[in-house]
């Protein structure tokens, strides 16, 4: 199969599951919030952020494994993907029991540091404990089938035995609610989609892999890189996780849940984004490896070219329609505030730094160059830290908001100048055109959007209101690409004509 194939195969299980992700994320905490109140929405997601940070057990695994198996699978070469395969079970089988380890560590601290007027001390326990055998069962039976199919480019066998699991997940989730089940009960029976996931990988390897031996002789130093992985993954897990911790150490509950609540949108946004990215990670990767240059090149601004134009529709449409959205989503939900303006446009800041940085960060994992980039990514999550523990006794979620920008925008600048010069050899200016036509078009957006009062009554209200902004948009995208980008812009005309022709 083509790269191009795996890339509109990728791409197409991506987007669904990132649909089906999207809608689930949006139902289950609304379902949560009614049925169990916010206070306890906010105790899950806060131990869910502390729980995140312990995937750092994996130690970078699984970004080294996918880079070290991209040449023998090129080549057919069986022994050598059983000997990185075998290695990679055997460490995360060790990963595993870190995780645990650590997990009943959290057991015994995390009530001492957090109080719930709702759930009592041995209940927040036990919730502790719940939620990190989910996170246990990841590495000790799904990891290693996820490197290989992720490294063979078979990221939409993934996707759908996601959407499989999810979907699971929040039909048991629902019913417990509905049924008004104990919250650890609903966590428990929670965990069942986790090992269905890892049957249907399971099979699927044992079906298409057959050559695959998770038992021969492991070579450990193929692994090495794993070290260098391990200081991007802390910048991915401090991203995510360290708002949650300082928001629960230095606030409360119902702000966690606040914050998760306009996190669930921003990340809808930019799972949206990723898709096309994502799709894209695993065959670009095979071009590096097989140092194809100019390929890369084109690749690059092609990406680009086309990443920029979407983050400039899908981040208009939710600057101009995220505080209604949140007003009628939380229509009804009386024990916490969440309508709060400056809050959304803080967030919807710090997705669009997020995402102005997200090609460049696919290139660089995709090339293996994580010890190249372990200073930045630790600077970047020493500010977002550093800034986040001094601002938010302050500021509260507005704090924790600014010391996101700040450490993105740090990344964004960073990653601009690295990958011309250490990966594709392309010019700066390209690239910083480019993301400053994004924030141009977005400005001219908000500033417009000032002149209109959007009030929906409903979602479909709301619907509307969104397709106008989209159009709107596309139309100011157009305008500065045909101004600024011409050359690209018909490049991207002529791989839309490419993939339209494969979707047949």
């Amino acid at each position: 199969m083509s790269r191009t194939k795996k890339f509109v195969y990728n791409s197409f299980s991506l987007a669904l599951l990132q649909l089906v992700t999207i809608a689930i994320g949006f139902i289950i905490p609304r379902v949560m919030i009614k049925t169990y109140g916010s206070e306890v929405n906010g105790l899950i997601i806060s131990i869910s952020g502390f729980i995140g940070y312990f995937s750092l057990a994996e130690a970078g695994l699984s970004g080294a494994a996918v880079y070290e198996l991209y040449k023998p699978l090129i080549s057919n070469d069986h022994k050598t993907i059983n000997a990185i395969v075998s290695a990679v079970k055997k460490f995360y089988t060790v990963s595993g029991y870190i995780f645990m380890a650590l997990t009943v560590l959290l057991v015994l601290l995390y009530p001492l540091c957090v109080r719930s007027s709702v759930v009592g001390v041995f209940g927040v326990s036990v919730l502790v404990f719940i939620i990190g055998i989910a996170g246990a069962l990841e590495l000790f039976t799904m990891a290693k089938y996820r490197v290989l199919l992720t490294a063979d480019q078979k990221i939409y066998v993934l996707s759908f035995s996601s959407i499989i699991s999810l979907a699971l997940s929040a039909s048991i989730i629902i019913l417990s609610a509905y049924l008004k089940v104990n919250i650890i009960i609903l966590k428990v029976a929670a965990l069942a989609p986790i090992l269905l996931r890892s049957l249907i990988l399971y099979l699927y390897v044992k079906w298409k892999y057959k050559y695959i031996n998770y038992n021969a002789e492991a070579d450990m130093q193929a692994l090495d890189k794993r070290w260098d992985v391990f200081y991007l993954q802390i910048l991915g897990v401090v991203q995510v996780g360290a708002p949650i911790v300082i928001l629960t150490v230095f606030t409360n509950l119902k702000l966690v849940s606040i914050y998760s609540i306009f996190t669930i949108i921003i990340s809808g946004v930019s799972g949206v984004l990723g898709i096309f990215l994502n799709g894209l990670s695993s065959s670009v990767g095979n071009v590096i490896a097989r140092k194809e240059l100019k390929i890369l090149q084109k690749t690059t601004e092609e990406t680009e070219s086309i990443f920029y134009g979407l983050l400039t529709i899908f981040f208009s449409i939710t600057m101009v329609t995220l505080m209604p959205f949140v007003r009628l989503y939380t229509r009804g939900i009386s024990d916490a505030n969440y309508d709060l303006p400056t809050i959304g446009i803080l967030f919807v800041i710090n997705g669009i730094f997020s995402n102005l940085k997200a090609p460049q960060g696919m290139l660089v994992i995709s090339a293996g160059m994580y010890k190249e980039t372990r200073k930045q990514s630790t600077i970047q999550a020493l500010i977002l830290v550093v800034a986040g523990v001094i601002l938010v006794p302050s500021f509260g979620l507005a704090g924790v908001l600014v010391a996101s920008c700040l450490s993105n925008l740090y990344r964004v600048v960073d990653l601009l100048y690295f990958v011309p010069h250490n990966l594709t050899k392309l010019p700066i200016r390209k690239t910083f055109i480019k993301q400053f036509m994004v924030l141009i078009c977005l400005i001219i957006i908000w500033i417009s959007s000032r002149f209109v009062n959007i009030c929906p009554n409903n979602y479909y209200e709301w619907f509307k209101y969104v397709f106008i902004v989209m159009f709107y948009s596309l139309l100011i995208a157009i305008a500065m690409t045909m101004l600024f980008d011409r050359t690209n812009l018909k490049y991207v005309y002529f791989r839309i004509r490419r993939f339209a022709r494969l979707k047949r």
